[in-house]
C-alpha cells in the first residue's frame, strides 16, 4: 500500500509565549508543567505518523488529548505551530491559499459530530451543497449527489428536510454529502458519537460497507474504543497531545504499550475484536503423500499432542488421525493411512470469523477448531487454552 497522508513532528501550541513553550517542550516537560510555566496549551505534541491509501485510521483519546486538533491541522483548519504534512507527497505546510482551499475541496471532506445540515434545505440540496460551491453545474451535481444518498441507503428521501429525519438518517446525509464530492480521504470527528446506540452500530456498519466498496482513505477521531476496535485498520492512542500507541487492534489488546493503555482496554470485550486468525496455533501435521504411520507417530510424541491433522501437498486439509489408531496401524505393519482418516466431523472456521461467533462451539467439540482458507488450505489451529489467553490477556502457554 501507498501511504496517502504522513505527518513529522506536527505540533500546536495555543496562547501566548509560544517560543517558549516549544523550548520546553524540546528539554521534554509536560503539558501541564509547560501550562503552569508560560501559560501557553500544548495541543499536540511533536506528532509522527503515516496513513496507508484506503484504510480507515482511527484516533482516539479522551477529551483534551488533542485528537480533534490533530485532525484540524490536517487539513489546516488550524494552522500549525510547527511541523509538516504531506498528502500524496504534496507538502500543505508549503502550499498558498488557493492551493489548500482546491485540496479541500477535492481531495478531503469533514463529516461533522453534529450533522452540519442546513434546515431550510432539502436533502438532496444538502447533499449537493460541496459541489455547488465548487461551481459544478446544477444537473451534474445532483446526478452525483443522487448516487451518494443511494449509496447510504436514502434512495427517495431526496426531498425530505433534516427535521424530517432521524438522528442517524441525518448522519448518513452528512455522510452522503462527503461522498458526493468523491474525496479521497474523509476526516471524521466524532462522526457517530450523538447517536444512540443502536444508530450508531448500524452506521459503523454502513461505514465498513461502504469502505468494502469504495476504498476510501477515513480518518476517524473517536472516544469509544469499542468502536475504533471494530472499524479500525490501525488505532492511534493520544495523551496530553503526545502519541501514546500506534498500531493495529489487534497490538492495541495483547501488546498495550503503558498503564494508560492498559487501563483503557480492560472493558474491552475481545471475544468481539479477536478473530481465528488471532488466536490460532501450529498444528502438528503429516503430509498423506509423503508421510507414513511411523512419521505420524513420531511427530504426536514429540509434540505430546493424541491427534495430528492430515496435509496434502497444497496444504490442503484432509482429515485427522488418532494416535491409538496409528499405534495400531503401526503394529500391523500397515502404512495404510486412508483406512484409519477421519474427513468428518471436523470443526473448521476460516481465519476473519470474530471468536463471539465460535466460542459455544469450540466450548461443545473435543476436537480444536481447523482453521483453513478459502481453499481450504490449514493456516492454524484453535485451543480451548490459546481462546482463553486471549480473552484474558495472557499468553498461551499460560494455559496448556
Amino acid at each position: 500500500m501507498t501511504k496517502k497522508v504522513r505527518v513529522q513532528n506536527l505540533t500546536k501550541i495555543f496562547g501566548r509565549r509560544v517560543g517558549r513553550a516549544k523550548e520546553l517542550l524540546k528539554k521534554g516537560k509536560t503539558k501541564s508543567e509547560i501550562l503552569k510555566e508560560t501559560g501557553a496549551t500544548v495541543g499536540v505534541n511533536r506528532a509522527n505518523f503515516e496513513i496507508e491509501d484506503g484504510e480507515i485510521f482511527v484516533i482516539m483519546g479522551l477529551s483534551g488529548s488533542g485528537k480533534s486538533t490533530l485532525v484540524r491541522m490536517i487539513n489546516r483548519l488550524i494552522e500549525p505551530t510547527d511541523g509538516n504534512i504531506f498528502i500524496d507527497g504534496q507538502d500543505l505546510m508549503k502550499i498558498n491559499k488557493k492551493e489548500l482551499l482546491n485540496i479541500r475541496r477535492k481531495k478531503m471532506s469533514m463529516v461533522f459530530q453534529n450533522f452540519g445540515l442546513f434546515p431550510n434545505r432539502t436533502v438532496l440540496e444538502n447533499t449537493e451543497y460541496g459541489l455547488e460551491i465548487q461551481g459544478i453545474q446544477k444537473n451534474i451535481r445532483e446526478k452525483k449527489a443522487k448516487e451518494a444518498l443511494n449509496e447510504v441507503g436514502l434512495d427517495g428521501y431526496y426531498d425530505q428536510y433534516p427535521t424530517q429525519l432521524s438522528g442517524g438518517m441525518q448522519q448518513r446525509v452528512g455522510l452522503a454529502r462527503a461522498l458526493a464530492n468523491d474525496s479521497q480521504i474523509l476526516l471524521m470527528d466524532e462522526a457517530f458519537s450523538a447517536l444512540d446506540p443502536l444508530n450508531r452500530s448500524d452506521m459503523q456498519d454502513q461505514l465498513l460497507d461502504l469502505q468494502e466498496r469504495l476504498h476510501k482513505t477515513i480518518i476517524f477521531i473517536s472516544h469509544d474504543l469499542n468502536e475504533a476496535l471494530k472499524i479500525g485498520d490501525h488505532i492511534m492512542i493520544m495523551k496530553d497531545g503526545e502519541i501514546i500507541q500506534l498500531g493495529t487492534p489487534e497490538d492495541i489488546l495483547t501488546k498495550p504499550a503503558d498503564d494508560y493503555v492498559e487501563k483503557f482496554i480492560e472493558n474491552v470485550d475481545r471475544s468481539k475484536v479477536l478473530t481465528a486468525e488471532n488466536v490460532m496455533i501450529r498444528p502438528t501435521t503429516i503430509n498423506i503423500q509423503k508421510d507414513g504411520p511411523r512419521i505420524a507417530l513420531k511427530r504426536m510424541r514429540e509434540d505430546e499432542v493424541s491427534m495430528v491433522y492430515v496435509i496434502d501437498n497444497k496444504r490442503k486439509l484432509v482429515g485427522t488421525l488418532d494416535v491409538m489408531d496409528v499405534a495400531s496401524l503401526v503394529k500391523k505393519g500397515s502404512r495404510d493411512l486412508e483406512s484409519i482418516l477421519n474427513k468428518d466431523n471436523i470443526p473448521k472456521t476460516g481465519p476473519e470469523n470474530p471468536l463471539s461467533e465460535l466460542m459455544e462451539d469450540i466450548s461443545q467439540t473435543p476436537i480444536p477448531f481447523a482453521v483453513v482458507d478459502d481453499s481450504n488450505r490449514l493456516m492454524g489451529i484453535i485451543i480451548r487454552g490459546a481462546v482463553l489467553g486471549a480473552l484474558t490477556g495472557n499468553e498461551v502457554s499460560d494455559f496448556e
